[in-house]
């Protein structure tokens, strides 16, 4: 496996984590050999926009920003690290996703959670925040989720 750490992904990794610019999620998928990975998309609408990017066909691997609110002064920003492993994949590429998750997981490194779904509805956006808040370790939210 290759190309994880080219400039395209490292250039959008830099540019999710600014809090200057609006990209907010990069997703990486293999090229037509199947064996190089590559940056294929990359946007400004948060979870939803990235979950509706993923191939039910594929092993992809994702990191998004999210932004929510402890309170009505405050917001806190976090990062999520997603390992899609599509439902009809190929058994190989469904094998290989945890040893090449490690690799990916060194480039993308900053992130509160790693989230492994093979379902669309496992990255429904409440529960994300829901798990980035029980990672954040203090609970703003006076245990309200």
């Amino acid at each position: 496996m290759s190309g994880v750490n080219s400039p395209e992904v490292l250039a959008a990794y830099d540019s999710i984590r600014s809090d200057k610019e609006e990209q907010n999620w990069l997703l990486l998928s293999y090229g037509a050999t199947g064996n190089k990975l590559q940056l294929t998309a990359t946007g400004t609408g948060g979870l939803s926009e990235l979950t509706a990017q993923l191939d039910d066909t594929q092993v992809q691997y994702a990191y998004v920003r999210v932004e929510y609110a402890n309170d009505a002064e405050s917001k806190r920003v976090k990062f999520a690290f997603v390992v899609w492993i599509g439902e009809n994949a190929k058994v190989m590429k469904k094998a290989r996703a945890s040893i090449e998750a490690g690799d990916v997981k060194k480039v993308l490194s900053h992130y509160s959670v790693e989230l492994t779904a093979n379902d669309k509805g496992d990255l429904n956006e409440d529960e994300v925040i829901k798990r980035l808040r029980k990672a954040g370790g203090a609970d703003y939210n006076g245990g309200r989720g």
